[in-house]
């Protein structure tokens, strides 16, 4: 996750605070060069953006998001750094670099604390909201659209392929038999009453793995990931380094195999790179996180 967040007393309204996952093993794993350009593909509050362009003299950052609201915070945040950062509002499996080469390129995938804590996004079902998900509100395909509208065995096949839900079946059937839903309250007390009491009252809530699934298909975040991976090693200059932060083993796996099979690359983490307890003491959040890094070697252009 990109950020943490807390509530300002002043506004009770969510702020992007600097909780960034990972920050010294991925700034110790991209060997930072005084004048750099990087890439910050996920640049949600703008936290490792900052630890890169104070890491050494003169470096750049080019930061991108698809969240016009992590992009906003991003600029406040980054302000400082004037010339240095520019932003750019885009799905990263759609950026195009045209002629920058970059010493290195970093990703912190999922959904940020910041868009977790903000009930009107629909991305919890610990506030109540309209089920809407979208990372980038600009597209018209809603989590409300999936789950009223979309045939029961298409619901299925959703929440056992991107949340491995194994009750899928189960599920889907009582979500159509009881839709619509407008909220987001209401379509995770619909999950909980349909399943088995041990499942209800498990280490985590029954609907974990739905909302889950419906993120990640509103916002086609496995197909981006892919197109981005099989991109992004050739936007590197030799020599540079791609650092990728995942979450959960869907989007771990999708990593692990495309920097492994490029022919561009070598794999600089054998295995991947965990919080340490430290971090994990200070942001519960990060407990779930995986770092892996590649470095380019060949310039030879991927078919």
């Amino acid at each position: 996750m990109k950020t943490n967040s807390q509530t300002s007393i002043e506004t009770e309204e969510p702020t992007f605070v600097h909780v960034s996952v990972l920050s010294r093993e991925l700034i110790a794993g991209l060997e930072i060069r005084p004048g750099g350009h990087y890439l910050d593909a996920t640049v949600g509050g703008g936290g490792h953006s900052r630890l890169i362009l104070e890491a050494a003299p003169d470096t750049r950052v080019t930061a991108i998001d698809r969240d016009e609201d992590a992009l906003a915070a991003a600029k406040t945040n980054l302000s400082e750094f004037g010339v240095r950062i520019q932003f750019c509002r885009v799905n990263f499996c759609d950026y195009k670099p045209n002629s920058l080469k970059f010493d290195g390129i970093i990703a912190d995938l999922g959904v940020s604390s910041f868009q977790f804590d903000t009930g009107e996004r629909g991305f919890s079902f610990r506030q109540e909201a309209a089920l809407d998900m979208r990372m980038d509100r600009r597209q018209s395909l809603t989590a409300s659209e999936i789950i009223n509208h979309w045939e029961e065995k298409e619901l299925a096949d959703i929440f056992y392929k991107y949340g491995e839900e194994r009750l899928s079946r189960r599920i889907a059937k009582a979500i159509v038999e009881r839709r619509p839903f407008q909220t987001t309250t209401q379509l995770a007390e619909a999950i909980a009453q349909n399943v088995p009491r041990q499942y209800r009252y498990g280490r985590i809530h029954p609907a974990t793995r739905v909302f889950q699934a419906l993120r990640i298909v509103v916002n086609q975040e496995l197909a981006s990931l892919e197109t981005f991976l099989e991109l992004a090693p050739n936007w590197l200059k030799l020599g540079g380094k791609i650092g990728i932060i995942s979450f959960h083993s869907l989007e771990d796996r999708i990593v692990k195999h495309t920097l492994r099979n490029s022919a561009i690359l070598r794999v600089l983490t054998k295995k991947p790179i965990a919080p340490q307890d430290d971090e994990l003491a200070n942001n519960p959040r990060s407990r779930s996180a995986k770092l892996r890094i590649a470095e380019k070697v060949s310039d030879q252009a991927q078919k």
